[in-house]
């Protein structure tokens, strides 16, 4: 089929209008900047006048791939931003109250190229009940996860050495300050000739035939013209709602946490190399460690808690004093329809919204843009690769919503009216089959380009009470006794390896502290 089957309808793209600005804007700017040619000229339109959500202070380890991309140094955004490591989250009271799980970035044992690490564990508890080993035998299967054990001594080391060593499977993410994250794009991007223009978008202006978006006029009375418009709005979503009218594909009854609140409180003692993730009556609280004061938060479903009551339970379970006042947030769990209409792309809350369960939010500005540069339309929009676009970041989505469902509906807890709804609501399909696939087998079905390993989907099904009836058949042509030596020797050696790292704050304070820290 010839190209003039999908004819390019716009004009080539010279001039890029970034609506909005904060981490998504400036995360936009950024990589724009790194890649469009030389004659490309991007304008960031952004106000001070409207405050940046900027409480997002939890990452996962894909935003390594964007800081190297842009040629930003770890050390260098921790120390600037007050960062500090992040190995997993610790979910509290989610399964049952009083009992808690980890979920960790790195992997659970050794994967070999016949058998899942977690097979072998099957087995061998398989073989603790029948009384073949010692009942303790097996152990837990966060024994076998080195991200776990350090976490849970507060330990941090990057991985070293070949595939072979134990800590080769750390895998780890960041804790910062998103609002200096973005002033420290906003300097990279400035660098390379962004232009930021200080104003707030009093009207678009839309070709009355095509759709096309032409300007943005200022409150200043400013018009910006362009031929790529990046809507980075936040939930306003003045673009692609305002004037696209890009419907919300509105998935409240899978997820009904629609509130948060934020407060900042002062750190007492060392900071944890880990987030804390603890169910509350109506939803959970989020306990995030910087450098020099921690990050709370309260999300919750307001067809379940009134807000008052909320601010009660953010407060009473905060450590240390608090440095900020409570910041309300409103939020619906979604996405646009079309993330890219016509000359439009939405990118981050603009675009959609899954809930800060599993620190995502990030990730999908992140992913939004990367598919934009991997399908920037510098000779105008092609409708296939429009259609493409969107198809994968729909993707992306769902396959997010189903690993943040999870969480909710695989619990005991009936508690509450909250907890009774979420444990008995119907889920996603593609969810229910996997489900189905891991309670008969124990295998764990990765989806092309998903995000989240089959160690982090294994570590939440365990963590909350979905045990396989049976594991894989052919890890039986492994030696008992064989199996069970080399097991222990694991156990040993991740125990052993943790045990030598440094301490996660004498690891910070040698590589990358902040100096003359503000709180």
């Amino acid at each position: 089929m010839s190209h003039s089957a999908n004819p390019v309808n716009t004009p080539e793209v010279k001039r890029v209008v970034i609506v909005g600005g904060g981490t998504s804007g400036w995360m936009c700017a950024a990589a724009i900047a790194r890649i469009a040619p030389p004659d490309t000229c991007i304008t960031l339109v952004e106000s001070e006048d409207i405050g940046v959500i900027g409480v997002g202070e939890a990452t996962i380890p894909t935003l390594m791939e964007f800081n190297d991309f842009l040629g930003i140094k770890e050390h260098d955004l921790l120390r600037e931003c007050q960062g500090t490591y992040k190995l997993g989250i610790d979910f509290v009271d989610w399964y049952q109250k009083g009992q808690s799980y980890f979920h960790p970035f790195g992997f659970y044992g050794r994967d070999t190229p016949e058998f899942s690490f977690h097979q072998l564990w099957l087995r061998l508890n398989a073989m603790a009940e029948k009384g073949e080993i010692p009942a303790d035998a097996p152990g837990i299967i966060s024994d076998y996860n080195l991200c776990t054990v350090a976490a849970k001594q507060g330990r941090f080391a990057p991985p070293q050495g070949g595939a072979d060593t134990i800590l080769s499977t750390m895998r780890y993410a960041y804790h910062f300050d998103s609002a200096r994250y973005g002033q420290m794009l906003r300097r990279y991007a400035e660098q390379r000739n962004v232009e930021r223009i200080e104003g707030i978008v009093n009207s678009v202006e839309q070709d009355s035939n095509s759709g096309l978006l032409q300007s943005v006029t200022l409150n200043s009375g400013q018009v910006l013209q362009g031929d790529l418009f990046v809507d980075c709005s936040g939930f306003k979503a003045l673009l692609i709602d305002g004037a696209m009218q890009s419907e919300f594909v509105d998935w409240h009854h899978y997820l009904p946490c629609d509130r948060a609140i934020a407060v900042q409180t002062k750190l007492a003692g060392a900071p944890d190399p880990f987030t804390r993730s603890t169910a509350d009556d109506a939803g959970w609280r989020w306990r995030i460690p910087l450098q020099t004061r921690l990050g709370n938060g309260h999300v919750y479903s307001s067809d379940f808690m009134e807000h008052d009551e909320a601010l009660q339970k953010l407060l009473a379970g905060v450590e240390g004093e608090p440095v900020t006042q409570p910041l309300p947030l409103k939020f619906r769990t979604g996405h646009r329809k079309a993330f890219w209409e016509k000359n439009c792309v939405a990118i981050g809350l603009a675009g959609g919204f899954i809930e800060p369960l599993e620190s995502t939010s990030i990730h999908l500005i992140q992913m939004g843009i990367q598919r934009l540069v991997n399908l920037w339309p510098g000779r105008g929009c092609n409708r296939s690769e429009i259609a493409q676009y969107n198809a994968l970041m729909t993707a992306d989505y769902e396959r997010l919503r189903d690993f943040i469902v999870l969480h909710y509906n695989a619990t005991e807890r009936e508690d509450t009216e909250f907890w009774r709804y979420v444990k008995h609501m119907a889920i996603p399909d593609s969810l229910a089959a996997k489900l189905e696939i891991f309670r008969s087998s124990g295998r764990v079905i990765p989806s092309p380009e998903d995000l989240f390993t089959p160690h982090s989907w294994l570590a939440v099904m365990l963590g909350q009470g979905i045990y396989p009836q049976n594991y894989d058949v052919l890890v039986d042509r492994v030696p008992a006794q064989a199996l069970l030596k080399n097991m222990q020797m694991l156990r040993m050696s991740v125990a052993k390896t943790a045990g030598s790292m440094p301490t996660h704050e004498e690891f910070i304070r040698r590589y990358c502290e902040t100096k003359q820290a503000v709180a």
